[in-house]
């Protein structure tokens, strides 16, 4: 009885040996920036450090953009139905800009420029409003 019990024993102890080292190889495996894309929130004052050789895209629509918007900006307007085949056309290794008027719309571009595959992706916080509201230069 004593030997059924340490041989018991004894299974179990190599049973959560090799259970952990099988965990342990599975979680080993290390990710990059370009495996995993990244969707960061910026402030305007901190885009407008960034400002001149950028990928910086105003999904507002074509009246709103003429209205006002950030210098160097390409508008790409959210609503269109190619909107995701106009944004795969831009550089996906490159960092990109996105912002709207408040955050909502950019932020579900984020989301679809992820899934195309853009690997570092930065939403203007606040969107415009939060721009103009900064005082930063607004193009008309």
């Amino acid at each position: 009885m004593k030997k059924l019990i340490n041989i018991s024993l004894l299974t179990v102890f190599i049973f959560t040996l090799t259970s952990c080292a099988q965990s342990k190889a599975k979680d080993s495996g290390t990710t990059t920036a370009q495996e995993k894309p990244t969707i960061e929130l910026i402030n305007p004052a901190d885009l407008n450090t960034k400002l001149g050789d950028i990928q910086l895209v105003d999904v507002r629509t074509p009246d709103e953009y003429n209205a006002g918007h950030i210098k160097g900006a390409i508008n790409i307007n959210f609503f269109d139905a190619d909107f995701v085949a106009q944004m795969s056309k831009l550089n996906k290794d490159k960092e990109i800009y996105v912002y709207c008027k408040s955050g909502n719309r950019s932020g579900k571009s984020a989301t679809k420029l992820e899934d195309a595959g853009f690997t570092k992706i930065y939403d203007l916080q606040g969107g415009f409003k939060n721009w103009s509201r900064s005082n930063l230069e607004v193009i008309k």
